[in-house]
């Protein structure tokens, strides 16, 4: 019995020695060797052997990895007291200063994290607090990572999530975001009145455009016309002239035949036997004759023709 124990015995601590001296390291973990106590080297990844009791082995994960570091109060650089909760990404690239040149990286790189924000935010005015973050997450890396580079680390990024001001300045916001909204409102109203007002004067335009175009056609055909009408009474007022001149002219010849005429009649009921005609009675006398015959009318002879 006692035989069977020992034996058990046996083959556990074969087996521990086993497990402890062969390892097999993942490609993101690495083993920072301590040799009775003094710094041995670090090894991984892969298999590698740790020899028990001689070498102490430390894991160190080579994984980047964040800090959910909780809401700090912090004071602005106008005394304004503000809350700030961040997350700080790192990965270690040395494992050696990890484990050797510091006690616990993590606490210690929270512990820096928190005091660095203060200081940051003591330089930065409310305002800019509010409005500059991502400057403050820029400045926050820079700060940190110069801190833990002794201690084989980088910080890679730094994300402030939330930033709550004190309520008599969150207050005030909100009071200038109401404000803000209302001038946007009403800057928009006066924006569409404005197009509004432009598309009916260009439509009132348009309109008073085309009325005077029509206004000027249509005076233009009644100028056109009032010509064509005063032509037509022009030539109408001509043709009526010209018709009672040659009327007047008729007329006038006919009178003087005749008065020629009674002034013969006169001369032959004298007792004279002789008389002497002027050349030009003759003519008309002859043009008289020649108009009765064309009027249809005969001339008469006399008897001493």
């Amino acid at each position: 019995m006692d035989t069977s124990i020992l034996i058990i015995a046996v083959i556990l601590f074969v087996f521990y020695i086993v497990v402890r001296t062969f390892r097999i390291i993942p490609e993101y973990e690495r083993l920072v060797i301590l040799a009775l106590g003094r710094y041995a080297g670090t090894r991984g990844p892969g298999l590698t052997i740790v020899l028990p009791f001689l070498e102490q082995a430390i894991k160190v994960d080579m994984r980047e990895k964040f800090l959910d570091i909780p809401a700090q109060t912090a004071i602005t650089q106008d005394n304004a007291p503000i809350a700030i909760d961040f997350l700080v990404y790192y990965r270690v690239v040395d494992p050696k200063l990890s484990v050797i040149a510091v006690d616990h990286v993590v606490r210690a790189s929270t512990n820096i994290a928190t005091t660095t924000l203060r200081a940051v935010i003591g330089d930065i005015s409310l305002d800019d607090v509010l409005s500059k973050r991502e400057q403050i997450n820029d400045t926050l890396r820079v700060k940190l990572d110069e801190v833990t580079e002794r201690w084989g680390l980088k910080i890679t990024s730094v994300e402030i999530r939330e930033i709550e001001p004190p309520r008599e300045v969150q207050e005030a916001m909100n009071r200038q975001m109401s404000a803000e909204r209302e001038r946007r409102a009403l800057v928009t109203r006066a924006s569409g009145e404005r197009e509004a007002s432009i598309a009916v004067a260009e439509g009132e335009k348009q309109g008073a455009i085309l009325r005077a175009e029509g206004q000027k056609q249509s005076a233009i055909l009644q100028a056109e016309g009032e010509r064509q009408a005063q032509l037509l009474r022009a030539q109408g007022f001509a043709a009526a002239l010209q018709a009672i001149e040659e009327q007047a002219q008729l007329a006038s010849s006919n009178t003087m035949y005749l008065q020629y005429m009674e002034a013969l009649r006169d001369i032959g009921a004298g007792a004279s036997t002789k008389f002497v005609l002027p050349m030009e009675l003759v003519n008309m006398a002859q043009q008289f004759a020649g108009g009765l015959v064309s009027n249809g009318q005969p001339a008469r002879r006399s008897s001493g023709d």
